[in-house]
């Protein structure tokens, strides 16, 4: 195990919302975000997601595309929509799983492909007083 393994930078906040066109709109108007991705649907993980760029890091919208997601079971318990989770980026994915594995974390799943294109990992929130973790490789082009 790598004792030198830490977490990288703070890549995105992720928010789930019942209706993404709404919370666009309410981040350009309340906030004056200027700099939106177009929504995309990523259809293999049931969801459509769009980021407000920001200069220090992302806002990722994520809104359900059916019932069958994790977003539909935390938007049952939270209608308005909110934070879903904090994304934090690290130089090896696989690294990442051995690591949090080896110090008692429970990895959700396996490394799947997220919305930025590069490999990604969830740690539960029980092993993170009580918020959802995703650890993403840091995308090849911003080394």
């Amino acid at each position: 195990m790598a004792k030198d393994f830490k977490i990288g930078p703070l890549n995105h906040v992720g928010v789930a919302v019942p209706d993404i066109e709404a919370a666009v709109e309410t981040y350009r108007t309340l906030y004056g975000a200027t700099d939106i991705t177009e929504p995309f649907d990523m259809p293999e993980r049931g969801l459509k997601v769009c980021f407000v760029n920001l200069a220090n890091s992302q806002i990722e919208l994520i809104e359900p595309l059916h019932d069958k997601t994790a977003i539909t079971k935390f938007l049952a318990r939270n209608a308005a929509g909110g934070q879903h989770h904090i994304c934090f980026e690290v130089a090896d994915i696989d690294q990442a799983v051995a690591v949090m594995t080896a110090r008692g974390a429970t990895v959700l799943g396996e490394p799947r492909i997220g919305a930025h294109g590069t490999p990604v990992i969830f740690v539960h929130p029980k092993n993170t007083h009580g918020c959802l973790i995703e650890l993403m490789e840091t995308p090849k082009e911003a080394h």
